[in-house]
């Protein structure tokens, strides 16, 4: 099986903590050469400095805000007009929204989190394409959800936005494969992140528990009776990065334990 990325460029999102960074080291040791994106510098050059080597790969990060579209519209064309390599390998990858009913959702937060997520994934993909054809090799990964699949309690606005990235994602799959381009969906189910932590904070206070039990509560959802953690979804993104998953277009991938009840 070739799972070798030598000589491959990938951009990351949202790779200071948690899953993206995972899946940055991930790539890194698989000989890619990474260009991390979030929005804090320091924390991104921490990143790179932890990255693989060992092949000769080099690293770059770009601090820009998904908040600000137009700002990592610039940011992109600045730098693909200093560096003129290809990606290959583009990982969308952003925090969620903010949890609450969909009832009780401003129509603020609905713009902000579209405008976060599929607006960003856009200008992302639209800067890398062409070099994807150009090279005849490409690999768009959007890491997004569960609630795809099957809607989550509590994240009314994150359950809208996650769906419309997922029918974007099938749409770009179906008319970019014929360039040797696959688009696939990370589904990640409950895991061991910043996020989740804040979101069973939350749970806790709302229902007088403990962050421990509202996390084994979570842990007893799942088959495997644990929360995954951030390098086991880096490992399928990992795969379907790599050249072995070059016929594997449109899906979405639960990540999730089985948690998941829908086929």
């Amino acid at each position: 099986m070739n799972l070798d990325l030598t000589g491959k460029n990938a951009i990351v999102c949202g790779s200071t903590q948690g899953i993206g960074k995972a899946v940055a080291v991930e790539l890194a040791q698989m000989g890619a050469n990474i260009i991390l994106i979030a929005r804090n510098a320091d924390k991104l050059k921490a990143v790179k400095s932890e990255l693989d080597t060992s092949k000769g790969q080099e690293h770059h990060f770009l601090p820009v805000d998904f908040a600000i579209p137009a700002q990592l519209k610039l940011v992109l064309e600045n730098y693909f007009e200093i560096n003129k390599s290809d990606i290959h390998i583009l990982v969308n990858n952003t925090g969620g929204p903010a949890g609450g009913p969909i009832e009780d959702a401003k129509i603020d937060e609905f713009i902000h989190a579209f405008s976060n997520h599929l607006l960003c994934n856009h200008i992302l993909v639209k800067a890398v394409k062409e070099g994807m054809k150009k090279s005849g090799y490409g690999r768009i990964i959007n890491i997004i959800s569960t609630s795809v699949k099957q809607p989550l309690n509590g994240l009314g606005v994150s359950n809208t936005i996650r769906g419309a990235v997922a029918n974007w994602s099938k749409t770009m799959a179906n008319e970019l494969g014929q360039f040797g381009i696959t688009v696939n969906n990370v589904l990640p189910g409950a895991t061991d992140t910043i996020r989740l932590q804040s979101i069973m904070e939350t749970n806790a206070t709302k229902k007088g528990k403990s962050v421990n039990e509202i996390k084994q509560e979570m842990a007893n959802e799942v088959p495997l009776k644990r929360i995954a953690q951030p390098k086991e979804i880096a490992n399928a993104v990992a795969f379907l990065a790599s050249p072995a998953a070059s016929y594997i277009n449109g899906i979405n991938l639960p990540v999730d334990g089985g948690r998941t009840k829908s086929l």
